[in-house]
Parts: structure tokens; C-alpha cells; sequence
């Protein structure tokens, strides 16, 4: 591809800004014990993949947007009063050594924002922690000896943060005998923003498993340094998908898997290309399923195509699959935005029907300031998902092996299909406890639409966590 070329598109996809990146959702949408320090160095030696951490440092891109737009400069470590104010509208006080007793309603569930170290080149994962059912000094000394407790170790999706959890860590939070902990993925949220380079030249095996290895070693990291043994482990969308690469390579220190309507679970249609790169709009109609035939839904409707695609159809699915295959992602369209950023941001949000304006706006300014925060992990959408959504790997042919209890939520009106969900429990076969659950009057991210019915079902998979 020429200069001239290259030039063009660039400018192209700055004028479709955010449609052309969702592409795919808008086609289908006690405190722990530390581990030893020769346990934490063992592991940071298998972390090649993670470079001396950015944050606080700026690439090219970011040095000229912070030139262009000075006041959309975020610091990840010290601004947290968006996370804090979101947290409290779900009845979260997040306390700290500094926090003084009397500033503490007596009735409030209390957390720990903390930064917990995962190697020596300064990166951490940004943890939500709300222990002995966040009741009394959630500050506790670190060599206070209390009883064995479970964990519930939550993950977001992508282009969120611990804080879209803001609606059930409450109730969570509720059960004896657990800790719940949330954390936010390293190159996202709040957590360190070390550089990420993909190897996109190296297949689509290589290239899907370089970006998993960076999420699954970093949260193991996480793991030991927690001096966590066994976790129930739960997952939403990105998230969801990545636990479930987890729980394959580390199944050990999995109690139960969680999967929170799982992004990259079947496999892509054979005719994927004339759904994305020739830009042919698909058409449902009811069909009977042949053998081998691809099926669109758990209704058995497939795609049919009518007609040329528009020119301008053509240019928005081309220009789609060229910044996704090169890494752009929604954060840096927000970034470039500069002032107009909050308002695409806000926009997103209000997709959110069922929240009140506060929480909206809460929700909207959270999740703003991540999207100022120096590219990382972001950009790795396109190493384990093709254009259109499909994972370069799918789950479908890999979850099936896994040896703990797994469980999967959708949403009624979800735009990831459950049907792929039902595949994997069918070829589990009965090894393990499986079950499924569909969460009414609720979306993709049925957590936030609907926490009561969310939060019963998902205190039920607590309390059954030792059924096989």
C-alpha cells in the first residue's frame, strides 16, 4: 500500500470515528496473604512480554493529543474520584490507611482500591477488594490471622473497568464466607499501561496466543501475589473470554468458571468475507439447516445476500477491517476527539436505558478517563478476534476441555448469541457441573440492566461452588 494510500484511509477513518471501530457489537453488539518473594521473581522471569511500564510516559501520539487537547491528560494512579463516585451510587465506601473511623457511615460496605505489583519493571493491576463482607476495617493489618475464606475474582469486558461492577459488588459482597475482588486488566482501567506490540506477522495462532499470554501471565501474576490459591473465577465479554484461556492453562487454581455472555466462543461463518471485507449486507431469513450449514442463531437463521453493497457501504466495512486488523481501537478515536472525546463517550453510555442520569453520567465520566489514559492493551483487539468478532482461536473448540464446574449468563436481549454457550455444554458431555443462564429485561451487560435477578443467580453459583 502506498503513502498516498495509507494517508487517505487514515483520514477516512478519523471521519467515521467510532461506528467503523464497533463494528462488530453494532452487527450482532482477612487480607491476603502475600506470596514469598521467590515465588513472585519465578514468575516475573516467564513475563518477556511485559516491558518497562508506560504509564506516566506518553508515545509519540499521546505527546501531540496531550499538545492538541492538554486538559484530557488522566494519571491512573492518583485520579480516582470517578472511580470512588461511581462505586458509591452502589453503595461502596472505598476506604484507605488514611481513612479515619469516624468518616465512615456504619452501614456501608467498605473496599480497598488497591495497586498490587506484578513484576519489577513498576507494572500493577488495579484491584477492588471488599473482604469479611465488607463489614468493620477493610484496612486491616496484612498479619491478621482469620478464618479460610473463598474468593470471587470478577474481570470487565472491553472498554470498561472494576467500576461497571458498581451494581453488585452490594450484594456480593453478602455472602459469608467470601471475599469478593474485581480487577481491571493490565493496559486497561486503572491498571499499569505497559507498551503492547503484537506479532501480526507471525500467523493467526501465534498472533492470538502473543495477546492472550499477556492478559492470562499478568492476571496469574496477580494471582500469586495475592496468595490466592483457588478462586471462582467469572469473566464478562473480553473478559469472559480471557478467563476461559485462563482456566484452561492454570485449571489448578480455578474452583468454578464463570462466563459472562464470552465474546470469541464459535467459530466464523465460511462466507465471513463477504460479510466484512466485501461488505455485502446479510439478510435473515428463515432457513432449514443443512449438515455443516453455518447458523447465525440458536433460531437456525443463516445469512443470504441481496444485491451489490453501496459504495459507501463498501468504503465504512473496508475502512473497518483496515484499523481493525492494524490495531486502532475505540480509545484512540476518543483520544483524537479531544473535547468532542466525552461526548462519543457519553453517547455510548446512553445506551444504558435502565440507569438513572447520575448513573449515566457517573458511568460517562469513569469510563472517559480511562480512554485518555496511554494506549496499551487496547490495541490487542485484533490479535485474538478477526474482523467482525470472531476469535482466531474460538472457545467453542477449546473451553470443552476444561475440568472444573463452568457457567454461562446471556442476556435477553444479548447481542452475543448463547448459542455457542449451548455448544460447549453439549460437548462437555456431562464431565463437569454445567448450567446456563438467561437474564431477563437485559442486554449484553445484563450485570448493569438487571443486578437483582444477576446478583440472585450468581449467589447461587457461590453457594454451590463445591458441587463437581
Amino acid at each position: 500500500m502506498s503513502l498516498s494510500q495509507r494517508t487517505l484511509l487514515h483520514l477516512i477513518a478519523i471521519s467515521l470515528l467510532l461506528p467503523a471501530l464497533l463494528l462488530a457489537p453494532m452487527l450482532t453488539e482477612s487480607s491476603p496473604l502475600l506470596a514469598t518473594e521467590q515465588q513472585q521473581k519465578q514468575h516475573q522471569d516467564q513475563l518477556p512480554w511485559l516491558l518497562h511500564s508506560n504509564s506516566g510516559e506518553s508515545s509519540t501520539t499521546t505527546r501531540a493529543l496531550s499538545w492538541l487537547w492538554p486538559w484530557s491528560a488522566a494519571d491512573s494512579r492518583t485520579d480516582d474520584a470517578n472511580e470512588r463516585a461511581l462505586l458509591a451510587q452502589g453503595g461502596i465506601t472505598v476506604v484507605g490507611p488514611s481513612t479515619e473511623e469516624s468518616d465512615i457511615d456504619s452501614e456501608a460496605v467498605l473496599a480497598e482500591a488497591l495497586d498490587i505489583d506484578i513484576d519489577s519493571h513498576g507494572n500493577y493491576i488495579h484491584t477492588i477488594a471488599i473482604r469479611n463482607n465488607g463489614r468493620g476495617n477493610a484496612t486491616a493489618a496484612k498479619s491478621e490471622v482469620r478464618a479460610p475464606r473463598r474468593s470471587l475474582v470478577l474481570t470487565h469486558g472491553y472498554f470498561a473497568g472494576v467500576g461497571f461492577f458498581f451494581r453488585n459488588y452490594h450484594g456480593l459482597s453478602q455472602v459469608d464466607g467470601w471475599d469478593i475482588y474485581a480487577i481491571d486488566w493490565l493496559g486497561m482501567g486503572r491498571s499499569s499501561r505497559p507498551t503492547y506490540k503484537g506479532v501480526r506477522d507471525e500467523g493467526d495462532d501465534r498472533r492470538a496466543e502473543h495477546a492472550e499470554d499477556f492478559f492470562v501471565e499478568s492476571l496469574e501474576a496477580w494471582r500469586q501475589r495475592m496468595g490466592i490459591d483457588k478462586m471462582v473465577l467469572c469473566g464478562h465479554s473480553f473478559g469472559g473470554y480471557m478467563v476461559g484461556v485462563y482456566a484452561l492453562k492454570y485449571p489448578q487454581h480455578v474452583e468454578k468458571l464463570v462466563l459472562l455472555s464470552p465474546i470469541g466462543v464459535p467459530e466464523a461463518p465460511r462466507d465471513l468475507e463477504n460479510m466484512i471485507w466485501k461488505g455485502y449486507e446479510p439478510v435473515h431469513r428463515k432457513l432449514h439447516p443443512k449438515e455443516g450449514e453455518y447458523r447465525m442463531t440458536s433460531n437456525n437463521e443463516a445469512p443470504v445476500y441481496d444485491g451489490k453493497p453501496s459504495w459507501q457501504r463498501l468504503l465504512l466495512f473496508r475502512t473497518s477491517v483496515y484499523m481493525w486488523d492494524n490495531n486502532y481501537s475505540p480509545q484512540w478515536v476518543v483520544r483524537l476527539c479531544g473535547p468532542l472525546g466525552r461526548r462519543l463517550v457519553s453517547w455510548y453510555i446512553g445506551r444504558f436505558s435502565l440507569l438513572t442520569d447520575e448513573q449515566r453520567r457517573g458511568m460517562a465520566a469513569y469510563a472517559h478517563q480511562h480512554a485518555q489514559l496511554a494506549e496499551s492493551s487496547a490495541s490487542s483487539l485484533g490479535d485474538f478476534l478477526r474482523p467482525g468478532g470472531f476469535a482466531r482461536k474460538p472457545l467453542v473448540n477449546r473451553v470443552p476441555d476444561v475440568t472444573m464446574p463452568t457457567v454461562f449468563f446471556y442476556g435477553s436481549h444479548d447481542w452475543v448469541g448463547h448459542a455457542g454457550g449451548e455448544e460447549i455444554i453439549k460437548r462437555i458431555d456431562g464431565r463437569v457441573s454445567t448450567r446456563i443462564y438467561h437474564i431477563p429485561n437485559a442486554s449484553h451487560n445484563f450485570h448493569i440492566d438487571n443486578p437483582v435477578v444477576f446478583n440472585r443467580y450468581m449467589i447461587d453459583e457461590m453457594t454451590r461452588v463445591d458441587e463437581q
